[in-house]
């Protein structure tokens, strides 16, 4: 049966996203030949060339690219319009990212409720604390902590996380209990005997370089940069590098309560904790968000909300 235009431009646009014939094939649940096939009817239809096609990738030419943005908004209208009649009951396949500590604390433990709730949708879930391009990567949203730089996406807060300064015991014996924020960089005084303070520094996804610890204050925000015999770019070892004294970390209190509770860990000038976490979604802001990306974000607002 021969592809209607509103499925070729659906081809099309995925190909464009995901810079690829065969991943757009498998994203789409169609044979690589009738993807193939369809690019060679449109292309012949329009009487332009829309695609680049090298060994290594796929990317569409000036023509390609006008056509794609006009196809992108006439899609998303048709999305919208079914919507408005079709069953509420949200469906298909959704593709999320996530912190793998945000996974395993808060959403893998509620998705049989989700899931139940919905079973007619198809979700893939993948984990990385790192920069996910949503669009060449085929994801429909991503869940992250912290402040957001991407102005290039849309972001729906869902929580705000308590955070906690702290130390291993044996750091704290090592280096003292700094009773001011000035103690750890120096400014103030020293025990005798005692070395400077260092932090296990964790590396921005976005910069990679180390982001400094924040203390709330009567007069704001005061940030600290201490050196650090090790840097990291993932919430485990961070914690891990904690543990083993290595030096101070800022992190959500629920990531550590057990370690609290059980003296693995203790607080760091609990009378200036660090501004609490932001939790957010993300999805690309040149998509109609789908009823079932709305469906998700919805729940996880819940979800956090529930253990808040």
């Amino acid at each position: 049966m021969p592809l209607d235009r509103f499925q070729e431009m659906q081809i099309f646009t995925r190909i464009v996203d995901r810079r690829s014939f065969t991943q757009a094939a498998e994203d789409l649940n169609l044979p690589r030949a009738t993807v193939t096939n369809s690019i060679k009817r449109l292309e012949a239809r329009l009487g332009v060339r829309l695609l680049e096609r090298t060994t290594r990738q796929v990317k569409p030419t000036l023509d390609g690219d006008a056509y794609y943005q006009r196809c992108m908004r006439l899609l998303a209208d048709l999305e919208e319009t079914e919507e408005a009649f079709r069953d509420p009951d949200p469906q298909g396949r959704l593709r999320v990212n996530m912190q793998g500590t945000l996974a395993q604390y808060f959403v893998v433990p509620r998705l049989p409720d989700f899931l139940a709730r919905y079973p007619r949708i198809e979700l893939f879930m993948g984990s990385s604390d790192q920069f996910v391009d949503l669009v060449r990567e085929g994801v429909d949203c991503v869940l992250r902590a912290g402040e957001l730089a991407d102005s290039s996406m849309i972001a729906r807060r869902v929580a705000l996380l308590e955070q906690v300064t702290c130390a291993s015991p044996a750091y704290l014996e090592r280096h003292g209990d700094p009773e001011s924020i000035e103690a750890l960089d120096g400014a103030g005084e020293r025990a005798p005997g005692r070395a400077g303070h260092r932090a296990v520094n964790y590396l921005s996804p976005a910069t990679g370089r180390a982001l400094p610890l924040e203390f709330t204050a009567p007069d704001g925000v005061k940030r600290v940069t201490l050196p650090g015999p090790v840097a990291v770019n993932g919430a485990e070892l961070y914690t891990a590098g904690a543990l083993a004294g290595l030096g101070i970390v800022q992190v959500p209190r629920y990531r550590v309560r057990e370690q609290l509770a059980n003296g693995e860990l203790c607080v760091v000038l609990p009378a200036h904790p660090p501004p609490p976490m932001p939790v957010s979604v993300l999805y690309p802001q040149n998509r109609q968000l789908s009823l079932r990306v709305r469906t998700f974000a919805d729940w996880l607002v819940q979800v956090f909300a529930d253990v808040a």
